[in-house]
């Protein structure tokens, strides 16, 4: 069954019930926790969480789970954030002492992260913290606010809360968003503006939340409003008004985070950009308009905007967990990253960058970033020769490293980047072979294959270049291929269901790869299961020539009566359950840890998903697909 964009999925309940003795193993860090030396145990997901979503219906309920909530977190140790599996372990305990039923799951969850991080919240200066409200608290008749890329510019008119928590939290000094689940919050995160989150959100909302912030351990608390009705909602003020004007004195080690990192990896292209990649021909004011500066000029443009640059991330948080050092340093901590390490992330980005501008040429794709593609701006031949600049860029960034790591090092970190380059261009090779002269036999794992060529070594290649740059790899060096080609292909899988939603960021049209006829998963799944009435159906929609709304529409039918959405659904599940399966056996808890977070952020569910068939997993594992 389709999902419609309104369905957000409670991503931190998303695992199965996990017994009071479990709360501290089911993943690394719960050893730490119970002084225990226990191996972290695999987990699964479960595939539907809206009956766990009820908001207390009496104020004495709620508060009398609040109180325990903060008496039950004060017993926990904070030296490590928590993990989606371990907060969804610890929300059933509490419900269990309390004698209370499982629809309360979500809010007991969110109150156990509220005072597992409030202590950290508190001792955040205000200008360092951001205050986010939903747009659906204002007064919907009458609003004389506007909205902006930032969200909901709201007036003081004193018709709704909106503008007295506003008032009140810039007069102290907050930053103040309005806008429900914007993806531009962790931007602001991780670019460094704030270093804290108070936040008010319906708990579908709250819960998507926990693997995009919480895990990344930013100090957030949160309140719930009282339903997911954007019409008519309300919440507990007093919950706002007791932590949104105090400040504690920090005292003690604060929480470890992945946000230090992140950070730095964004620095690399905004603070230390020019530094680490000196511009040949733009030095000079103007120069960007003459011939000789125009290439360099976009090119440099290109790869310094744009995108979530989570793939440098991956190199300088891999390189960071195997050192000889803390594998997760404190979210206050600034991260001092080596050259040579920032520049070997940096052409990560600079490859990757350069595959999108091609990729974007190859499919004619209108949007990336959220504006117009370089071929559709510059042109082709200017665009095919930004992109042949880049992959020289990337090269070059290596190469200057050499000195620092040593030319062995510097030798397999081109090994492998080029190993992913010839990958990448093998599977788009492929689809655009399909593309031009499509096999309506298509099979699933035929769309994996190109999959597992397409994306994971990309992964892969961010993931080999940080744990090279630490050491040799030894036992590691078969464990990571398998790992990211998991990881790639779940993500890939995750994006052809994202197009059916619209993508803000780099396809504003639903349905575009389907209606460009790309040999995904999804039309494999269709084709696999369709009658000779939809067989035909397909092939009359794809090759016609039909409005594109109707187009999408014809395929939206069926897609959804092949099951096709809920299929693919169950293949994002079990790339996310091998792949975690893969980290269970690492033997270094802060490269095991990485893992598990890469998979709980790459492989996070967009959307809540039906009760998958498992059936349809027998004949798609992913072992058959070859690297």
């Amino acid at each position: 069954m389709e999902t419609g964009p309104g369905e957000q999925t409670v991503t931190g309940m998303t695992r199965p019930e996990v017994t009071s003795s479990q709360v501290v193993s089911s993943r690394p860090g719960g050893s730490a926790r119970s002084g225990a030396d226990e191996k972290p145990v695999r987990r699964r997901k479960r595939p539907s969480t809206s009956h766990l979503k009820s908001v207390p219906e009496t104020l004495s309920l709620r508060d009398r789970i609040k109180t325990q909530a903060e008496r039950y977190t004060s017993e926990l140790d904070k030296s490590q954030p928590f993990t989606s599996g371990e907060l969804e372990a610890h929300g059933r305990q509490l419900l269990e002492k309390m004698d209370l039923p499982e629809k309360y799951l979500g809010f007991t969850m969110v109150l156990i992260g509220n005072f597992f991080w409030k202590r950290q919240f508190l001792a955040t200066p205000f200008e360092r913290r951001l205050l986010l409200l939903p747009h659906c608290l204002k007064h919907a008749e009458g609003c004389p606010a506007e909205y902006d890329e930032f969200g909901l510019d709201c007036e003081r008119c004193g018709a709704c809360s909106i503008a007295d928590y506003k008032a009140r939290a810039e007069e102290l000094g907050y930053r103040v968003l309005v806008a429900e689940g914007s993806p531009i919050v962790l931007k602001i995160i991780v670019a460094g503006y704030v270093d804290a989150i108070l936040g008010v959100a319906c708990l579908n909302v709250l819960e998507k939340a926990i693997d995009k912030v919480l895990i990344a351990g930013v100090p957030s608390y949160a309140i719930p409003l009282h339903s997911g009705d954007c019409r008519n909602t309300s919440l507990d003020e007093s919950w706002v008004w007791e932590v949104l004007d105090r400040y504690e004195t920090p005292v003690g080690r604060s929480t470890s985070s992945y946000l230090p990192l992140m950070r730095a990896a964004n620095r690399l292209f905004d603070d230390e950009f020019d530094r680490l990649l000196p511009r040949a021909w733009t030095k000079q004011q103007g120069a960007d308009g003459t011939p000789l500066g125009a290439t360099e000029h976009i090119a440099y443009d290109w790869l310094s905007n744009g995108g979530k640059r989570f793939r440098p991330f991956i190199t300088l948080a891999a390189w960071n967990a195997v050192r000889d050092t803390d594998e997760i340093v404190e979210a206050d901590e600034t991260v001092q990253i080596p050259d040579a390490v920032g520049r070997v992330a940096m052409a990560i980005e600079a490859f990757h960058k350069a595959s999108l501008v091609h990729d974007d040429i190859q499919d004619d794709d209108a949007y990336r970033y959220g504006r117009e593609t370089l071929h559709r701006t510059h042109g082709l031949g200017p665009a095919i020769n930004i992109g042949d600049y880049l992959i020289g860029l990337g090269y070059r960034l290596v190469n200057s490293a050499r000195a620092d790591l040593g030319s062995d090092v510097a030798a397999d970190i081109i090994d492998r980047m080029a190993s992913a380059h010839i990958k990448l261009c093998d599977g788009q090779g492929a689809e655009m072979a399909w593309q031009s002269s499509p096999d309506w036999r298509i099979k699933p794992i035929d769309a994996l294959q190109i999959y597992a060529l397409k994306t994971a070594p990309a992964f892969e290649a961010a993931l080999y270049s940080g744990l090279r740059m630490a050491g040799p790899l030894d036992d590691l060096e078969q464990v990571i291929p398998l790992f990211s080609r998991h990881l790639g292909v779940g993500f890939q899988i995750l994006n052809d269901l994202k197009d059916w939603n619209g993508d803000a960021d780099n396809k504003l049209v639903s349905g575009q790869d389907a209606l460009a006829r790309r040999p995904t998963v999804l039309l494999a799944l269709a084709l696999e299961s369709a009658s000779d009435r939809q067989q035909t159906e397909l092939q009359d929609i794809l090759t016609g020539q039909a409005p594109t709304e109707l187009r999408v529409s014809g395929l939206r039918r069926v897609f959804r009566d092949c099951g096709v959405f809920d299929r693919a659904t169950a293949l994002v599940d079990r790339s996310r359950e091998r792949a975690e399966a893969i980290a269970d056996d690492v033997a270094c808890e802060g490269l095991r840890r990485l893992m598990y977070f890469f998979v709980d952020t790459v492989l996070a569910a967009e959307h809540d998903a039906p009760n998958p068939d498992p059936s349809v997993l027998v004949p798609l594992t992913l072992e058959t697909v070859e690297s």
